[in-house]
């Protein structure tokens, strides 16, 4: 397995509220862990709550006795975490309604385990094929659900940054799980709505297919063609090969 990251503020944000935490190392119980976080809040609060979430997320995970199945340790470290980030936002006035969406992944024995909260994405690229394995919560995603809009127009409807859950949202967080079995030369794409409002599934995977052997290089030229696109929010990406 090898992997590589990035984030990039874009070409309209002058802040950037995402973060990003990889690493293939073992991490508490975990074998390794990928995290994709994108903020929210006014002035620096979405900053804020994706670096302070990541920080604190990692701290509980490597915590004593933070135990059990992946998808069970995820989850206890979550609910720590969002309740962190509650009061936190309590505390200090400017942070106040601040949130963040939260997408992560680790492997234990070929098995990708996913949890998510929010609209950053997981995406399995497979055999020429790209498919998103994680779910949105988003407006757009329910009105595709109930026949409102097509899928294709969800990256074009102006309430499409409008999420239904995040961390630092209410008092019980309810993220979505996922596990799939990889198999050899599967390759992960995890990223922030910044890469994915800016680019379809199609070009993803064009670029995927093209440097599949060069992580780094297939995160730079995802970057840049969202902000050749636009770039119109902060962009950030991870990409794991098996």
């Amino acid at each position: 397995m090898k992997s590589f990251s990035i984030t990039d503020t874009g070409k309209t944000r002058l802040v950037n509220q995402d973060y990003v935490f990889a690493t293939e190392e073992k991490i508490g119980k975990l074998e390794n862990l990928f995290i994709v976080a994108d903020g929210m809040g006014g002035h620096n609060a979405g900053d804020y709550a994706s670096r302070f979430c990541v920080e604190v997320f990692t701290k509980i995970i490597k915590e004593p006795g933070t135990e059990g199945l992946p998808v069970s340790i995820l989850s206890h470290a979550l609910a720590v975490t969002n309740q962190e980030l509650l009061e936190e936002a309590r505390s200090r006035a400017e942070l106040n309604g601040m949130g963040t969406t939260f997408v992560i992944s680790t492997i234990l024995n070929d098995i990708l385990y996913v949890a998510n909260i929010g609209d950053s994405r997981l995406y399995l690229v497979r055999n020429g094929e790209i498919k998103q394995v994680t779910e949105d919560h988003s407006l757009v995603e329910e009105m595709v659900k109930n026949g409102e809009i097509e899928r294709e127009q969800m990256r074009f409807h102006p309430n499409k940054n409008i999420i239904t859950r995040a961390l630092g949202a209410s008092e019980t967080v309810v993220p979505d799980y996922f596990e799939v079995e990889l198999r050899k030369d599967d390759l992960i794409l995890m990223c922030s709505d910044g890469l994915s409002n800016m680019m379809d599934d199609k070009d993803m995977l064009e670029i995927t297919d093209k440097f599949q052997d060069d992580l780094e290089n297939a995160c730079r030229k995802l970057a840049a063609r969202a902000n050749d696109n636009g770039g119109k929010d902060n962009i950030s990406i991870v990409m794991i090969r098996m």
